[in-house]
């Protein structure tokens, strides 16, 4: 399962271009974030081979890379965002929306581009949505006849992954993220999904346990290391 899952998060959250050489694959993100822009292993690791690589910023370290690990950790890279990934079969998280509660929209608007602007997800994460895989689909969730809430999903194989959920702070606590997350699965199942997924940092208590409540169980794990200055 742990290949399918991170298979499904880089089509679904895509590097602009990547190249391999040796053992591992760069990827230029284009300012999209740690998760589409760090260096991963993806062959046999040895000293020669990251020698060879020169100065990367950023590694994507992965179960059973303990040998990658402590060399970087030797050559002063630090540890950044330990993350879980979390999945549930998706009929345990789909609940069909109330009408024009959760609309599907494609391509986005001005009003999810503002609003996941203020979220931190700019012009660079908005790219990565654009060249995501097929099926996708943005959403925006009206609550209090306002626009609550944005999130964004795609399936590859099988697999939805939920990227770039942002509640607006005037609406937390609400149950709105439950709800967004609960229709976003519904709209997974209808088109094909059998596993809803998605991942999230170690530090974010209250989304972990929102996902908990839903169902969702930690699967697997990855962190970043990132070179000190």
């Amino acid at each position: 399962m742990s290949d399918a899952l991170f298979a499904a998060l880089e089509a679904t959250w895509p590097p602009l271009s990547s190249q391999t050489p040796g053992p591992f694959r760069l990827r230029n993100g284009a300012g999209g974030g740690k998760r589409v822009s760090a260096a991963v292993l993806e062959g046999a690791f040895s000293e020669a081979a990251l020698d060879a690589l020169g100065e990367q910023p950023l590694f994507q370290l992965r179960a059973n890379q303990d040998a990658l690990d402590a060399a970087l950790e030797k050559r002063g890279y630090r540890v950044v965002d330990p993350t879980l990934l979390m999945t549930a079969p998706v009929e345990l998280v789909a609940e069909t929306p109330r009408p024009v509660s959760l609309p599907t929209i494609w391509p986005l608007l001005a009003i999810q581009r503002h609003i996941w602007a203020e979220g931190h997800v700019g012009p660079e994460r908005i790219a990565v949505m654009e060249r995501a895989c097929d099926p996708k689909m943005s959403f925006i969730a009206r609550f209090q006849d306002r626009a609550a809430g944005v999130g964004f999903l795609a399936i590859h194989q099988g697999i939805a992954m939920l990227h770039a959920l942002h509640v607006d702070p005037d609406f937390r606590r609400k149950g709105v993220a439950q709800y967004m997350v609960r229709g976003m699965a519904d709209w997974a199942q209808r088109h094909g999904a059998t596993t809803f997924a998605l991942a999230v940092t170690r530090a974010n208590a209250s989304a972990r346990a929102l996902y908990t409540r839903l169902g969702m169980q930690e699967v697997d794990a990855y962190h970043y290391r990132e070179k000190q200055p």
